[in-house]
């Protein structure tokens, strides 16, 4: 059985028997029957739980009259993925922000969470960026048939009807591809950046991590953007009028 962190620990020994059941309704075998619940997924779950206190207290303190910092922050926040939204999708486009800002959000909050002692980040697994990237996938595409309804697929044979027969294999393996790119770039660098930081504090560990530890969050912060960044460029692809 591999190392447990506390929390997977706590969620493993309330929660085993009802997570191994869903599993197996969903036909999937649990390597540990003590402990289905990974170190990754009991992250994730508690960025979820995170988000969704942080998120439901900006609910209930909005004020015209008095807003709070928090609010202020978000505000800021939801400004700043607007104007992202609409430089690079174009106008109309502030029907993504609430997704790709809670999007890079949850991405973010991974990213940092190994830098808590006793959590990791779930992102230095692979399947948790894959989880965002077929995510993401999903949402441009969607929005790109509710933009355009099944015309959305006449992008995939070329501007040239002749073309159709090279152009539509290509075009399949291209927007496949993306999800590759999104889950390979975020799992090297946070990985990279995880061992690097965890490497330097058992050689010295104290002075010259703290510099490490300014370069992973740098990279976390960094990441989170560009994964939401080139979800923006999909969006701006897939509902832009040339479809």
């Amino acid at each position: 059985m591999p190392e447990q962190l506390w929390f997977t620990e706590i969620l493993n020994r309330h929660l085993a028997g009802p997570a191994t059941q869903l599993l197996r309704a969903v036909h999937v075998e649990p390597h540990y029957a003590q402990a289905p619940i990974s170190n990754s997924v009991a992250m994730e779950l508690l960025v979820f739980v995170f988000l969704l206190i942080v998120f439901v207290m900006v609910r209930t303190q909005l004020s015209v009259e008095r807003p709070g910092g928090l609010q202020h922050t978000f505000e800021g926040l939801h400004g700043f993925m607007e104007s992202q939204c609409e430089e690079i999708i174009g106008h109309h486009s502030e029907r993504f922000v609430p997704f790709l800002l809670s999007l890079g959000l949850f991405i973010l909050i991974c990213n940092l969470l190994g830098l808590v002692p006793g959590f990791e980040s779930p992102t230095v697994v692979p399947v948790v960026p894959f989880g965002c990237a077929v995510l993401a996938f999903f949402y441009y595409q969607t929005q790109g048939f509710r933009k355009s309804g099944i015309g959305y697929l006449k992008h995939l044979f070329g501007p040239i009807w002749w073309l159709a027969p090279l152009m539509l294999p290509l075009e399949i393996i291209g927007h496949f591809a993306r999800l590759l790119s999104l889950t390979a770039r975020l799992y090297a660098n946070m990985f990279a950046g995880d061992m690097v930081t965890w490497v330097w504090f058992s050689l010295i560990p104290i002075g010259v991590p703290i510099i490490f530890l300014g370069l992973h969050t740098f990279v976390a912060f960094l990441q989170a953007y560009i994964f939401v960044l080139l979800v923006m460029a999909y969006l701006s692809f897939a509902v832009g009028e040339a479809h």
